[in-house]
C-alpha cells in the first residue's frame, strides 16, 4: 500500500507540472493522461501526437501514464475529482480502464461528448455503451477493443467446438487437452470462466447490465458443470503459461488474450498455423476508453484530438497494425485502412460478425467479484 501511495502522490504531481511543461512555441497544450502499460504512453507521444500535431499547427500533445492496471485509472479518477471545485482542469484527455468509468461518471467528471464527433457514431459494441454495469453511452470512446479467445492447434484439433457445450463434449473426449489458467494467473482464465457462466447459468448474460442480488444463487448447476469439466482440463500457470502449453504442444486449445495471441506469432513463439475461434454464447473483452474530462481547459482541441484517435485511418495504422488490437470502432470501417493480409489475419479466424454477436463486455463489477469468489468456493475446492 506504501508503494501504490507514493506512486500515485509521484504521477499526479507529473500531471499538475504538465500545464507549467508547454514548448515555448506552442500556443496551445493539450494534456493526455493514460492509465495502463508504458506502451499507452509510447503510443501518444511517437505515433498519436506527432500525427495531430502535424495536422493541428500550434498544438503540443502531452502524454503521460499513471501506471498500469486499475490503479493507473484510480489515479485519474482522484486527480480530476481533487480539481472538481476549479473552473479549469489541467487534464484534456483521460485515457482509462473500464472499472472506473462508472464511478467517473457519478462523480461528474466527465463530458457527454461522442455525439459531437464524427467517429462516434463508428462504435456500436456493448463496450461503448456498458462499463461493467454503468450505462456510460456517450460519455466514453473505446481506444481499442482486448478480447480474449479460444486459441487451438489445428493438427490436434478437428471438430473444432464454436460453444461453450461443445467444447465442454470435446474436453471430456480429449482429456487434459484444454488448458487455462483458472482464475489467479491472469484475466484469460477469469474471462472463460465469466463466458462459462453465461453460457451455463440462468440469464447468465444480465449479469452485464445490472446487479442482481439473487443471481449468484442460480449459478449452482453451472459452477458444478464447471467442477467436472476441470477434471478434464489442465490448469495452466498464467495467460502466457496457456500459449507456452500450446505452442509446445502439451495443450491443444486454450483461452488466449487475441493481441498476445499475435504478438507470439510474429515472435515465433506459437506455429502460424494456430487459429483462433470466439465461443458462443459470448466471451468477454475489454476495451480502455477515450473520455473528457468535464472541465478541461482546451476542450474543443480535446474533441478534435479523440476524433483523430478514433477516425478509421488512426485505428487502422496505430490500433490495428501496431498493437494487434481489435478497433475501438467497429471493425467493418476499418478494412477499406488496411492491406488484405493485415485484415486477413485479425479477421479472418473472428470476423467481424463474430465481435458484434459473441463478443460481451466483462459482468458489472460486484457478479465479476462474485464470480471470482464462487469459482474459489465451489470450483477449487
Amino acid at each position: 500500500m506504501t508503494t501504490f501511495r507514493g506512486f500515485r502522490v509521484a504521477a499526479l504531481t507529473a500531471v499538475s507540472l504538465l500545464a507549467l511543461s508547454a514548448g515555448a512555441n506552442a500556443q496551445v497544450t493539450l494534456n493526455v493522461v493514460t492509465a495502463g502499460d508504458q506502451n499507452m504512453v509510447d503510443y501518444v507521444i511517437d505515433f498519436l501526437g506527432p500525427k495531430f500535431e502535424a495536422k493541428n499547427p500550434g498544438v503540443k500533445v502531452r502524454a503521460i501514464g499513471t501506471g498500469p492496471g486499475d490503479a493507473g485509472s484510480q489515479a485519474v479518477f482522484e486527480k480530476l475529482k481533487a480539481q472538481k471545485s476549479q473552473d479549469k482542469w489541467d487534464v484534456d484527455v483521460a485515457v482509462v480502464h473500464q472499472v472506473i468509468a462508472g464511478p467517473m461518471l457519478k462523480e461528474e467528471l466527465l463530458d457527454n461528448y461522442t455525439g459531437k464527433i464524427e467517429s462516434g457514431k463508428l462504435a456500436t459494441r456493448d463496450s461503448a455503451k456498458n462499463a461493467l454495469g454503468a450505462n456510460v453511452q456517450g460519455y466514453v470512446m473505446p481506444m481499442f477493443n482486448s478480447q480474449i479467445a479460444i486459441a487451438y492447434n489445428p493438427d490436434m484439433v478437428k471438430d473444432v467446438p464454436t460453444t461453450y457445450q461443445a467444447l465442454a463434449d470435446w474436453a471430456k473426449a480429449n482429456p487434459k487437452k484444454f488448458g487455462y489458467n483458472g482464475i489467479k494467473g491472469g484475466m484469460s482464465g477469469v474471462g472463460f470462466v465469466t463466458g462459462w457462466i453465461y453460457a451455463f447459468a440462468p440469464n447468465g448474460l444480465a449479469t452485464t447490465t445490472a446487479y442482481d442480488a439473487n443471481a449468484k444463487a442460480g449459478w449452482k448447476d453451472a459452477l458444478a458443470g464447471l467442477k467436472e469439466f476441470n477434471k478434464n482440463a489442465t490448469i495452466t500457470p498464467g495467460n502466457a503459461g496457456t500459449l507456452d502449453m500450446l505452442g509446445r504442444g502439451e495443450i491443444a486449445m486454450g483461452p488466449v488474450w487475441v493481441d498476445m495471441f499475435y504478438s507470439w506469432m510474429a515472435d515465433g513463439k506459437i506455429s502460424p498455423k494456430t487459429k483462433l475461434v470466439l465461443l458462443g454464447p459470448g466471451m468477454p473483452g475489454q476495451p480502455m476508453y477515450y473520455t473528457l474530462p468535464a472541465k478541461a481547459a482546451h476542450k474543443d482541441i480535446a474533441l478534435k484530438f479523440i476524433d483523430f484517435a478514433a477516425s478509421p485511418e488512426i485505428q487502422a495504422e496505430g490500433i490495428v497494425k501496431r498493437f494487434n488490437w481489435y478497433p475501438g470502432i467497429d471493425a467493418q470501417y476499418v478494412q477499406k485502412s488496411l492491406d488484405q493480409k493485415t485484415w486477413d489475419k485479425l479477421f479472418t479466424d473472428v470476423t467481424p460478425a463474430d465481435l458484434a454477436a459473441k463478443g460481451k463486455t466483462f459482468p458489472v463489477a460486484a457478479h465479476l467479484k462474485e464470480i471470482q469468489e464462487s469459482y474459489e468456493a465451489n470450483v477449487t475446492q
